[in-house]
């Protein structure tokens, strides 16, 4: 018996043979399917490595990937070597792997105009009754990152703190925002304290190379570019 363990424990195998150490070696690419599965569950059991049983759940649902996506914890468990933490751990990979794919065919928006903007934002602050305060987070080439919310406050105002605005720009690697806040009462003429925010605004994203590109008062009906008003 003792020999049959160490035929089929991994530590065992010549080290560019062992899953973790090949993708190190090699290349992730250069894994089998099972072999992938084997560094999720990490250990077999005392007659199974951990590749022998992923090769035993591949093998029962026909060695393909989509059946293994829709297991079940539980279902997961029926296998041998395979207990709650195995089972979550290959659920936990095939649902990263499906929500990537979502995330591939969705094409992220591209910014090059004013009119881009309230489109984008357009789902976020239509019939809005309070006012809310909203960046845009973009890439090098003004494709739309991330659409943040950065404060909701009354009917009269809210509160836009150039550091949480900064800070998020800065966590998500972005190249330039672009601002945006609604006014419920329809009136498009920004305020003074409009201005001195978007003035003090562009001034910290100079100093941040995180150009601020525009801000935007959005309406149900329109909306109002500081940029195409040469007010930036």
């Amino acid at each position: 018996m003792s020999k049959t363990k160490e035929y089929l424990n991994i530590k065992s195998w010549a080290e560019e043979d062992r899953p973790r150490e090949k993708l190190l070696l090699k290349s992730k690419s250069a894994l089998s399917d099972a072999e992938l599965i084997g560094i999720l569950i990490g250990s077999g059991t005392p007659s199974m490595s951990a590749v022998d049983v992923a090769k035993a759940i591949l093998n029962h649902i026909g060695n393909d990937l989509n059946n293994l996506a829709k297991l079940s914890v539980k279902e997961l468990m029926k296998f041998k070597g395979i207990g709650e933490a195995k089972a979550i751990s290959i659920v936990s990979a095939m649902e990263l792997g499906r929500r990537r794919k979502d995330s591939q065919s969705i094409k992220k928006p591209k910014i090059t105009c004013s009119e881009d903007v309230y489109e984008v934002i357009k789902a976020e602050l239509l019939d809005m009754k309070h006012e809310e305060f909203w960046t845009l987070l973009l890439n090098r080439s003004n494709t739309v990152i991330k659409k943040q919310l950065i404060s909701s406050g009354g009917v009269a105002g809210t509160v836009a703190d150039p550091k949480i605005i900064f800070k998020s720009a800065l966590e998500e690697l972005a190249c330039s925002i672009i601002l945006i806040h609604n006014h419920p009462s329809g009136n498009l003429k920004p305020s003074k304290a409009d201005i001195n925010l978007t003035r003090k605004m562009k001034t910290a994203g100079d100093l941040l190379e995180i150009p601020v590109l525009d801000h935007l008062i959005f309406t149900d009906n329109s909306y109002f570019s500081f940029a195409d008003e040469n007010m930036l």
